[in-house]
């Protein structure tokens, strides 16, 4: 695939992600979103439809997952780094998904905040901004080790 059509899949597909972030309210469940909005820090949280809710999350959360993980792709071009990422995206969001359900559900309402950030981290295509610098930070180190190699074999 040449570059200059690469480059424009990867614009392509953060505009998705911007998109998919303008266009929340009407489609996705979430009621936490006009309570982190007002006054959150008296108002107790809302109730929530819990299959609803959940369910929506994993909708967003596999939307953004999923052109993220093209995102990773087109970059690297790297299947290793792909199913690294698949793996880190499904690990996270078991673990995010039953942080946010256990807070939720016991009513941790002093610990708003940790609430708030986990419920930002299944909701918004963080992790895309945490891995892309990871595994060019990688492949940088990877190309440095191989050129000292290369320069003591000769």
């Amino acid at each position: 695939m040449r570059k200059s059509v690469r480059i424009f899949l990867i614009i392509v597909l953060f505009l998705m992600l911007i998109l998919i972030r303008a266009v929340v309210q009407p489609y996705f469940y979430d009621p936490l979103l006009d309570y982190f909005k007002h006054d959150y820090l008296n108002a107790s949280i809302p109730e929530l439809d819990f299959g609803a809710y959940f369910l929506n999350i994993f909708y967003r959360y596999a939307l953004n997952s999923i052109i993220s993980l093209g995102i990773i792709y087109l970059v690297f071009k790297d299947v290793k780094s792909l199913y690294f990422s698949i793996k880190f995206y499904v690990l996270m969001f078991a673990v995010l998904s039953l942080m946010l359900f256990v807070l939720l559900k016991f009513n941790v309402t002093q610990n708003y905040l940790l609430t708030f950030y986990v419920r930002r981290f299944l909701i918004q295509p963080l992790f895309v901004f945490i891995l892309l610098p990871a595994f060019y930070y990688q492949k940088l180190k990877i190309g440095k080790s191989e050129d000292r190699r290369r320069k003591t074999e000769v």
